[in-house]
């Protein structure tokens, strides 16, 4: 992001993207952990197991996830964690929640949080809210479902990357990442699992056998203002075809990264906004939002939908979103910001015509996930 600060507030903000806010919420109460019910057999979902039985936004302003009508809006909440910001859901029902406290595991179908696995990872701090709290991040499930990844931020530090057994509900392992882990990817063949280095500009490409990782710089415009700079990646999508990583940037270039040699191709891209959240559907369009302009010469919040051959469609949006999940041909835009502006709702996006409808859901929704059926 390029937009100028007022001095007092540059000294303090050399961490990240945005400025801390001091109207914050009070960090909730901690939650003790709970007995977990004998495993069962985990599963990932896959585009082709989810149905439009709902969707699941993480409440970073508050400690819940609340399960969303897409046609009615909120139809109830489950306290999780202080802050939940990333979430993955399995094919079993169970969700993922990454929280300032632990990663929550919500069963949605009865609406119940079974068990809060603690953080292996020390100098958290304690449990808070805001863009720079310590704890989780990104989170994804493993293809065949049998592990959790979730990156960690450590505040003032490089990130972790922790992995859970799905069925002991453990952690089992970590390795080290860059900083602020915003998004967390795996590849199609569980190999690798990728964590996105928000304020290191890079990728930590991680062997999901033997925990070995290596970083690679992803800086289409330099590292030039290092933490104070706004030019850093944010979230990823793995492109189904090949396995590379797709990382855009400020509604200008796209990066293709080939995780296994490290090389990287830029691509042209058209909205000019600062870009935050991406998915990829299951014909390889790329869905990514727009936040709005940070520099004079840049536009308002958006989504663009980029087809596999190129081609983008720049759909604009009403205020600011920062994630965003496909279901079909509809997609869903969450609020929730990890900014100011942030708002307590989701845009729902028809791809095929452009229209957009505003939803309440949730409270600083943010990370967001379809239900399986």
């Amino acid at each position: 992001m390029k937009r100028l600060l007022p001095a007092a507030l540059a000294a303090a903000l050399l961490t990240g993207c945005a400025a801390a806010r001091d109207g914050s919420p009070p960090t909730a109460p901690t939650h003790a952990e709970t007995a977990a019910p004998a495993p069962t057999r985990p599963g990932a979902a896959t585009p082709a197991t989810l149905a439009a039985a709902g969707l699941l936004v993480a409440d970073f302003g508050a400690d819940t996830v609340t399960f969303v009508d897409p046609d009615r809006g909120p139809t109830g909440s489950v306290r999780v964690g202080t802050a939940p910001y990333g979430l993955a859901v399995g094919a079993d029902g169970r969700a993922w929640v990454a929280t300032a406290e632990g990663v929550a595991v919500v069963d949605t179908r009865t609406r119940e949080r079974p068990a809060l696995i603690r953080y292996a990872t020390r100098g958290l701090g304690a449990p808070a809210h805001g863009e720079y709290r310590g704890g989780g991040m990104g989170i994804t499930l493993a293809p065949d479902g049998e592990h959790v990844y979730v990156g960690v931020n450590v505040p003032d530090g490089d990130g972790v990357l922790e992995v859970i057994d799905t069925r002991t509900l453990k952690v089992t392992g970590t390795a080290d990442t860059g900083r602020r882990p915003f998004d967390v990817d795996v590849s199609p063949d569980g190999r690798h699992v990728y964590a996105t280095g928000h304020d290191s500009f890079d990728v930590t490409v991680v062997d999901t056998a033997t925990l070995h990782t290596r970083r690679v710089e992803v800086a289409p415009y330099g590292t030039e203002g290092g933490l104070g700079s706004w030019l850093k990646p944010h979230y990823a999508a793995v492109r189904p075809s090949d396995g590379r990583l797709l990382l855009p940037f400020e509604g200008e270039k796209l990066v293709v990264l080939d995780p296994v040699s490290g090389r990287s191709t830029v691509q042209r891209m058209t909205a000019r906004t600062h870009q935050h959240g991406a998915a990829v559907t299951a014909d390889g369009t790329l869905l990514v939002v727009g936040t709005g302009a940070v520099g004079g010469d840049g536009r308002g919040p958006s989504l663009t939908v980029r087809r596999p051959d190129g081609r983008e469609q720049v759909i604009p949006l009403d205020g600011p979103h920062e994630d965003v999940v496909a279901d079909g041909r509809t997609a869903y835009v969450t609020g929730g910001f990890t900014r100011d502006g942030y708002w307590n709702g989701l845009t729902v996006v028809d791809l095929d015509t452009g229209d957009t409808r505003r939803l309440a859901a949730g409270n600083r929704p943010l990370g967001i996930a379809v239900l399986p059926g």
